[in-house]
């Protein structure tokens, strides 16, 4: 653990809190509202406390308080005006300020505890939909810029994997009231990104039909064998970074070629599922350009 991220730089802050470096310089210099330790070369470095603190004055400020305002309160009732302050319209910015302290602090008890507030105002689903997406889209940006550590993007994305196995798992003991298709679902070979797919299952499942999940990096021809089983399958997939672009049209050919008989289909999304060429598709094929798009379609 002593190589976990838990100093920051004045551009970590812009990217963590969505506040400009340069208004950040601006409000320490101005009002003091951080004080940032400085390097033998006078570079700023702030800890998780300078962090928290931030993402709390952001949210104040987008409600109209003036920074000077700010500036001036005790650092302990910062927080509690935040928790007065919280409606049906700043829960979304609130809950993901929350989720990413409990990330960068590896904090499992507030993953918890801003989780379990959360379902008590909004179904799963939409915490899946208004939260979860949205906050795992700025983790992907944060781990992308350097500003957190792939052992802070693992610990979130496990959380989030808990809670979806929790809620499918309440509905798997239920017999499917749907029973003339049957979906499958699972990842290419070397994807490793379950997120999106999980959630689907989870959909779809809620949706009363049987859906059979084998999860990541499964190789093509290990398809071909569910339609000796089954009929009238569905095969769900999620390209978040495997087909590559140069590949991904050829990879659709194959399965429509070698996985789908008569009454098979083949249902895709994922981020790379834009560089599909339509001209690849059949009738058996559709491609979405959402999670909730796709669940629409059930």
């Amino acid at each position: 653990m002593n190589n976990i991220k838990n100093t920051f730089s004045i551009k970590d802050l812009e990217n963590i809190s969505g506040i400009k470096a340069h208004t950040i310089r601006i409000w320490e210099k101005r009002y003091n509202v951080l004080e940032p330790e400085r390097t033998d070369t006078n570079i700023r470095l702030y800890d998780l406390a300078s962090l928290q603190k931030l993402l709390n004055i952001t949210l104040l400020h987008n409600h109209g308080y003036k920074i000077s305002k700010i500036s001036k309160y005790a650092p302990e009732k910062i927080p509690v005006l935040v928790r007065e302050i919280i409606s049906e319209k700043s829960v979304k910015n609130h809950a993901i300020s929350a989720f990413k302290m409990a990330m960068m602090n590896f904090d499992q008890a507030q993953f918890h505890a801003t989780y379990n507030d959360l379902l008590s105002e909004k179904s799963f689903q939409r915490v899946f939909y208004d939260i979860f997406i949205p906050l795992m889209t700025e983790i992907g940006l944060l781990w992308q810029s350097d500003t957190i550590t792939p052992a802070h993007e693992h610990f979130i994305s496990s959380l989030i994997q808990q809670k979806i196995l929790t809620n499918t798992e309440k509905l798997q003991i239920l017999e499917p009231k749907i029973k003339d298709r049957v979906f499958v679902l699972y990842l290419p070979e070397n994807e490793i990104h379950e997120l999106g797919l999980m959630y689907l299952n989870y959909e779809i499942l809620l949706r009363g039909y049987k859906t059979i999940y084998l999860g990541e990096s499964v190789p093509i021809q290990n398809l071909n064998i569910l339609n000796k089983y089954l009929d009238n399958i569905t095969f769900v997939s999620y390209f978040t970074v495997e087909p590559i672009k140069d590949d991904i049209n050829e990879y659709v050919k194959k399965v429509i070629e070698s996985v789908l008989n008569e009454n098979g289909q083949f249902w895709v999304t994922g981020r790379l599922s834009e560089y599909i060429n339509p001209t690849s598709l059949n009738n058996q094929t559709k491609v979405f350009k959402s999670i909730e798009e796709l669940v629409n379609e059930l």
